[in-house]
């Protein structure tokens, strides 16, 4: 198939400057135009672009010229839109339509005059596009379709709330277009809920890698990154390198780094204005920077003619970020490198790839960067066997029946009482163990009436104990040894009003006669 055979105006076609349609073009730019809400997700670098803008520059012409823009085209980065804008400025050309971009970074000037003059078309990040509508300063009611592109990127942001507010602006019968590297259940989700019987143009298996891409994994030390990379660009004399790292931080140093060792390199993130990145682009694109040091901010929306390589200083913290990594390269059908510096620390990253990407990695080692600290070895995991009824398992404690209760108690016992069998106790207030209380038994026999038992010198302990007793059970219970107040004892050491002082001797108190 031809382009020129999709049903596109020939200054659309003589724009583009194709000759054949990709295959996501050759499916939704037909879809498009006949207004039909399209679903698509393919490979990075396959044309998605020119696969929405094309038809809807057309239908935009084909319509009525309003105020207030007619088409929405939503991008989750700076970069992103920028590129999308200055596609859509290439295809329209001599078309007489109107468009602009708005996103952060910049100054509301030239966006508020922008917007007051009349629009067609608007390309915008969802945070900047909802300032403009805090401020009433654009009105989507007019908005007849919607694109958004790479959507699964901006729900991943956090834009969720942020584009149901803005697709509940626009007109109500809308045409409504999801494009991205990325397809998966989120995105079918959200198509589910936003989408009117789209069409789903799946060109290409969920999360794979163009095959124009080679990848190279290697093994080095995390340390020894920094003087990989200069001896593999210098001494390969590569030009056009963009090196993505991790952090803003770790893009700034390792560009000063790379300078330094006579390599000229630019950094872009997000902490540097949108002039600042403009310029180390522009830099870079015309050769004067031959790297370019970039988080995942670039890894969306950078479209560099016959970029030859993307190096992986550091991998990904999301696996499906690797994808649009590489994808920077190996784009329009051209030859791309992709090369990755892989840790022992980042093999849990590495393989969130290996499964996100269904593939089984070789690495390599360059001469003189041997890896000192190798990939960890996952070990098997044991299942637990089920425990079996009537059986133990040899790590549990022995289960203790009635004969293995502790017998610390039967074994005081039998060791107070000489024997185990301790049925027969002997009462508290005898005087031997092994003597009979006949003052107990008569006292029982006779109620009322006090027998007093005749001490001897040896029974001391023993009579105390009985006097004790006595003195409880005749309603005395102060067991402290010490006479109740008020009350006045005789010298004469009778007990029948409490004990008898401790300092008087058992031998010399006088026994009361019957």
């Amino acid at each position: 198939m031809r382009f020129q055979d999709l049903g596109l105006l020939p200054e659309l076609v003589s724009n583009a400057g194709y000759d054949a349609p990709t295959p996501v073009q050759s499916e939704s730019i037909p879809a498009i135009l006949n207004g039909r809400d399209v679903l698509a997700g393919a490979q990075t670098g396959t044309g998605k672009t020119a696969a929405f803008i094309l038809p809807v520059m057309q239908k935009l012409y084909a319509g009525e010229s309003k105020r207030s823009p007619r088409g929405l085209v939503l991008a989750p980065t700076r970069e992103l839109a920028a590129q999308v804008a200055d596609s859509a400025r290439r295809y329209g050309k001599g078309l007489g339509l109107k468009q602009t971009s708005i996103f952060g970074g910049v100054s509301y000037g030239g966006q508020l005059k922008a917007l007051r003059s009349g629009l067609d078309l608007v390309i915008a990040t969802p945070g900047r596009l909802i300032d403009h509508l805090n401020q009433g300063s654009i009105d989507l009611s007019n908005v007849q379709t919607l694109i958004l592109d790479e959507a699964d990127r901006m729900l991943d942001m956090g834009f969720v709330r942020d584009i149901e507010r803005i697709i509940s602006k626009c007109h109500g019968k809308r045409q409504t277009l999801l494009f991205s590297a990325t397809y998966n259940k989120g995105i079918k989700r959200l198509a589910s809920k936003y989408l009117d019987n789209p069409i789903e143009v799946a060109v290409a298996r969920e999360n794979t890698v163009s095959e124009s891409v080679e990848q190279t994994f290697v093994h080095v030390d995390q340390h020894r990154k920094r003087e990989l990379l200069t001896q593999l660009i210098g001494l390969n004399d590569m030009h056009q390198v963009l090196v993505f790292t991790k952090t803003k931080f770790g893009a700034d140093k390792l560009a000063r780094a790379l300078t330094g060792d006579g390599l000229p390199a630019v950094a872009m993130h997000g902490n540097k204005s949108q002039a600042q990145r403009t310029k180390a682009l522009q830099k870079f694109k015309r050769g004067a920077a031959r790297i370019l040091v970039a988080t995942d901010v670039a890894a969306r929306g950078l479209d560099i003619q016959k970029l030859p390589y993307v190096i992986n200083f550091e991998l990904p913290m999301v696996a499906e970020d690797y994808v649009h990594r590489i994808g920077r390269t190996g784009r329009a059908g051209e030859k791309g490198d992709a090369i990755s510096f892989v840790c022992a620390t980042e093999h849990r990253l590495m393989r969130d790839i290996q499964h996100l990407l269904k593939i089984e990695v070789e690495f390599e080692v360059a001469d003189g960067f041997e890896p000192t600290t190798p990939f960890p070895v996952k070990k098997p995991k044991h299942k637990p066997q089920p425990r079996k009824h009537g059986k133990s398992h040899p790590r549990d404690h022995r289960v203790r029946g009635k004969d293995d209760r502790p017998k610390h108690r039967n074994d005081k016992s039998s060791a107070r009482y000489g024997n185990g069998d301790n049925s027969e106790r002997p009462k508290s207030g005898g005087a031997d163990s092994g003597r009979p209380t006949n003052t107990q038994n008569s006292r029982t026999q006779r109620e009322g009436q006090r027998v007093e038992k005749k001490q001897r010198p040896d029974d001391t302990v023993s009579s105390k104990n009985s006097r004790r007793q006595k003195a409880n059970k005749n309603g005395h219970g102060d067991w402290s040894g010490k006479p109740r107040q008020g009350s006045k004892r005789p010298n004469t050491g009778d007990s029948r009003d409490g004990f008898s002082p401790p300092k008087r001797k058992a031998v010399k108190r006088a026994v009361s006669a019957r």
